[in-house]
């Protein structure tokens, strides 16, 4: 089961490698604006933002739409071969990827969370972070031609197909009990913890797309820039490894701790752009704000809900779909100076949703 899911997970992530890192560029390349740009991957996003919705209220989450999912995912980048020179038809194409893309990933984590320890879930999930590095910096050395990322992505989702249809086998989810309660999943009953869970990825906004131009601007190569970015990769992998000790304690203290080193990482930031030693050190917090925070949030959210899949979707929506896509709006808008301050300061206000939430836990929960 464990090879099963490490491959998914390799394969998935490496799927969103191309789309994220060389992607932009393509579209670039076809003649695209930066403005279609923004469009185009701000769609992704809000279809994983409204799918839960849709969930919660006229579709179930099962083993078929898991496997539609999947197939549409490779279906969506054969269209971007045939559509990427025409910005509406490739809109909608992506809108298609974005949807199959949202419901694959939360089902499988699922999967994981049920079958594999916590101890062990960070071993398995860290090939989604190789798979990410891999690709980014395989497709770096190789790419020449903007269709070959086009290739690469079709490969990459094909791979993703088999082995997320691979996964299913293992899907030991009693799907009555969890059909019937879905339409009781209230977000509104730990409103404080999902308000926590929007504004840490709101704040991430000014990181994954600003954080190149940032350092850039004060006078860091571009080269060193990019070992930055391989370095966060690479202590997020020690810790997805390493974590098993840390997510048998308190849940809830792990994510208190995270989004304040958060906070604490985009201040280094502000005060140290130009030095690459410091820079680097705020890089190593990575494996803290990004992969401890990442699976501790997701146990969490586990451990909250009876409907498993849909709090996992919403997660996704919440966090990386509606926080996501405005957190890369946002940072847009206050790029200069003052943004990794700002960025610290939302982070700040995440941490403060999660004391309220603390707080209010005993009414509701017994942890």
């Amino acid at each position: 089961m464990k090879i099963y899911l490490s491959l998914f997970y390799l394969f998935y992530f490496a799927l969103v490698g191309v789309y994220v890192v060389f992607m932009p560029k393509v579209l670039l390349d076809f003649n695209y604006t930066k403005v279609e740009v923004g469009i185009i991957y701000a769609a992704a996003p809000f279809m994983r933002f409204l799918l839960p919705f849709v969930f919660k209220h006229l579709i179930e989450l099962t083993d078929k739409i898991f496997t539609i999912s999947l197939f549409f995912t490779f279906i969506a980048t054969l269209i971007f071969l045939n559509t990427v020179d025409n910005f509406a038809l490739y809109l909608v194409a992506n809108l298609l990827f974005g949807a199959s893309m949202g419901v694959s990933l939360p089902f499988v984590e699922t999967i994981a969370l049920q079958q594999i320890s916590k101890k062990n879930y960070g071993k398995i999930r860290l090939w989604g972070s190789v798979g990410f590095i891999l690709i980014a910096l395989w497709l770096g050395k190789v790419l020449s031609d903007p269709y070959e990322a086009l290739y690469y992505l079709s490969a990459i989702a094909f791979l993703t197909l088999l082995f997320g249809l691979s996964v299913l086998q293992f899907d030991k989810q009693p799907k009555k009990a969890e059909q019937e309660s879905d339409k009781s999943f209230s977000l509104s009953k730990f409103w404080a913890f999902w308000g926590s869970v929007f504004l840490m990825q709101l704040a991430f906004g000014g990181f994954y797309n600003f954080f190149t131009i940032y350092e850039v601007d004060h006078g860091i190569s571009l080269e060193m820039v990019s070992w930055m970015w391989t370095f966060g990769v690479v202590c997020e992998i020690l810790m997805l490894y390493f974590q098993g000790a840390l997510l048998q304690r308190n849940l809830l203290t792990l994510l208190k701790v995270a989004t304040l080193l958060t906070a604490f990482r985009w201040l280094i930031l502000y005060f140290y752009a130009d030095s690459v030693i410091i820079t680097f050190a705020s890089q190593s917090l990575h494996a803290v704000s990004f992969a401890l925070y990442h699976t501790a949030t997701i146990t969490y959210v586990f451990t909250l809900y009876t409907q498993k899949r849909l709090a996992q979707q919403f997660l996704l929506g919440i966090g990386f779909g509606l926080g996501g896509s405005i957190g890369a709006l946002l940072s847009g808008r206050i790029y200069g100076e003052y943004l990794f301050l700002i960025e610290a300061i939302i982070t700040l206000g995440a941490f403060g949703m999660l004391l309220i939430h603390d707080r209010r836990k005993e009414d509701y929960l017994k942890l």
